[in-house]
């Protein structure tokens, strides 16, 4: 694991040049890997999750991935997640790869992301026996904004306390891994970050900002089950994946989420990648996924 100090010292040592980082079409324009199948959970385009199914006769250990984007579809969607998808196919991981409304689209502002991501991984149950899925050991996996989502999804049984409704049996998740992700809604207002605050005011307010002054006190209600600080403890053990270069994310943000997690009783660890960007940490070949690859079968072994 590195520390931001040791990640620092290390751009000193290479001259203190720029890496040259992954750009999204170096990403996108690769041929693109095809799921095993592909099984929707309501009528719009995005309310869909993707199956990817290794060799063999399982049951398959499985990993519930979320798409980032800034929580908007228009940005991306879960065929960002292939190239990945498929390495863990390979490796001998079956994954679930879902897709939720984002809050550009009709249905998904305010309650609707979580409503569909919620859907889409309690849907696993209803498919595990015909895609041979284990399910004793669900790790979710999640980059940038599906980071949170991911975290999320783990901490549904602390709901309640909040605006949002906790469900009767929702999805065990047993190790959160995120990457790249920003789970602090309360800190992604208040400092600057790649995403902006307006997606974040559409996830947490069923109105317009400009229609109505929220008073602080207002805006944490509506964050309370929403921003994953909130919710500690989760009781779910976190790995957070992070490149040093990446200019959307800043690694300031894994640093003080996982201080105030542990601080709640959780178990979280920071993982700092030297010269790996946003993108790298979803492209297979990089060291930044090699990294993501190795804590997921460490959360498998647990």
């Amino acid at each position: 694991m590195l520390t931001l100090r040791l990640a620092a010292a290390l751009l000193l040592l290479t001259g203190g040049t720029a890496p040259k980082l992954l750009t999204w079409p170096d990403l996108t324009s690769r041929v693109r890997p095809t799921p095993d199948a592909t099984i929707p959970y309501g009528t719009d385009e995005f309310q869909k999750v993707d199956v990817w199914t290794p060799a063999g006769p399982g049951p398959h250990r499985t990993v519930l991935m979320v798409h980032g984007g800034c929580w908007q579809s228009a940005i991306a969607d879960r065929s960002l997640m292939y190239w990945i998808a498929d390495d863990l196919r390979r490796s001998g991981y079956a994954v679930w790869n879902i897709d939720y409304r984002g809050v550009d689209r009709p249905g998904g502002r305010f309650d609707g992301v979580f409503t569909d991501t919620g859907r889409a991984a309690d849907l696993l149950r209803d498919h595990a026996t015909r895609y041979r899925l284990d399910l004793s050991r669900v790790v979710a996996v999640g980059h940038s904004a599906g980071g949170h989502l991911a975290a999320w999804l783990a901490a549904r049984p602390r709901l309640g306390r909040g605006r949002l409704t906790k469900p009767a049996n929702p999805l065990p998740i047993a190790h959160v891994i995120s990457l790249g992700g920003l789970p602090d809604l309360e800190q992604a207002l208040r400092e600057r970050q790649g995403c902006g605050n307006e997606p974040i005011d559409k996830l947490l307010l069923p109105f317009p900002i400009e229609d109505a002054r929220v008073t602080r006190k207002q805006q944490r209600e509506f964050l309370r089950d929403k921003s994953i600080p909130l919710m500690a403890p989760i009781g779910v053990p976190q790995t957070l994946i992070n490149g040093d270069s990446d200019r959307i994310i800043p690694t300031r943000f894994a640093a003080d989420y996982a201080r105030k997690m542990r601080a709640a009783g959780d178990q979280v660890s920071v993982h700092v990648i030297p010269r790996q960007g946003h993108v790298e940490l979803i492209a297979p070949e990089s060291a930044a996924w090699a990294e993501a690859r190795r804590a997921i079968a460490a959360a498998f072994r647990r």
